[in-house]
């Protein structure tokens, strides 16, 4: 555990509260730091009288520990998918929740469990199996946000590299996106191939299943936060001063109760944009509460950080 200020410590709680008013806070705890592209993070474990929550900053944003059981996990969500999303026109772009790709990044959490006691072959052909199904995933909503506007006829959904080209190409246009582009499609097919080839060889070890995983994950986010920010309409900078320390915020209004709201806001000048109602349609299915285990309940408290090598 890590130590905190008690000014700190007010921040995190009057968020929480803010964002879930019918909730008491009643533990507070910083759990770790780690510093990723010079951005340093810390993950506060909240206990409230109702869940427990991620709150990760920053920008500050809070994850429910239910669907995000994994710390790395929660945090791997948040420097993917928390992107800039400033909007010049509230109504002009898609009012879309990050929370959509859930799936796919659960697919590789599950992968990376797997991981953890793959021995045999088969093993690694089933890690194989779940990158192949989180790449489809990841495809299956970016067709939705992107739809096909091609002269040709629209290629089938599981045709990953027919619909990576299209969504680079859309997500990434422009001359002086072209590097990123070609490097994004290539990750996306990359992925694609490595996993398919993974899926059915009997010649695998260890390593290709890990180098699976770990190109997967890496095309993924990359693509995750290069949808999302076109989707937003998000420039590559503030409006006011230049600045590319740009970051989401959410948070609720008194005047309409049960609405979540987002608005830009830059780190450096403290420019904000005009605030957007987040679109409750657009959040991801909530599954039914688990039944209660029978005896007594042990909470990790300090998650694993790195996958341990046979």
């Amino acid at each position: 555990m890590l130590s905190a200020t008690q000014d700190e410590i007010d921040r995190v709680t009057a968020y929480v509260e803010s964002q879930a008013s019918d909730s008491i806070v009643e533990f507070v705890q910083k759990v770790y730091s780690e510093t990723v592209l010079s951005v340093h993070h810390d993950i506060w474990d909240i206990h409230t009288d109702a869940d427990r929550w991620w709150v990760i900053t920053p920008p500050m944003n809070l994850y429910k520990q239910s669907q995000f059981p994994n710390m790395d996990l929660a945090l791997t969500f948040h420097v993917g998918l928390c992107v800039r999303v400033p909007r010049s026109e509230a109504q002009a772009h898609p009012q879309t929740r990050p929370e959509l790709f859930v799936e796919c990044l659960r697919g590789l959490q599950e992968g990376f469990e797997a991981l953890k006691h793959a021995e045999e072959v088969g093993d690694y052909q089933s890690i194989g199996v779940r990158c192949r199904e989180a790449l489809l995933s990841l495809i299956n909503v970016s067709r939705t946000l992107i739809p096909w506007e091609g002269a040709s006829d629209q290629p089938q959904a599981a045709n990953l590299k027919a619909w990576s080209e299209h969504i680079c190409a859309m997500a990434l246009s422009g001359d002086s996106r072209k590097n990123r582009r070609q490097l994004f499609r290539t990750l996306l097919v990359g992925a694609w191939d490595f996993s398919n080839w993974l899926t059915h060889t009997k010649s695998s070890n260890w390593h290709d299943a890990e180098a699976a995983l770990g190109i997967t994950e890496s095309a993924i986010g990359f693509c995750i936060s290069a949808i999302s920010m076109h989707v937003r309409g998000a420039p590559e900078q503030c409006p006011a001063c230049g600045s590319h320390r740009l970051s989401p915020e959410r948070g609720v209004r008194s005047d309409v109760p049960g609405a979540e709201w987002e608005r830009p806001t830059c780190d450096k000048c403290d420019w904000v944009g005009v605030p957007v109602l987040v679109d409750p349609s657009l959040a991801p299915h909530q599954e039914a509460e688990p039944t209660p285990p029978e005896g007594e309940c042990i909470t990790q408290t300090v998650p694993l950080r790195r996958v341990d090598h046979p």
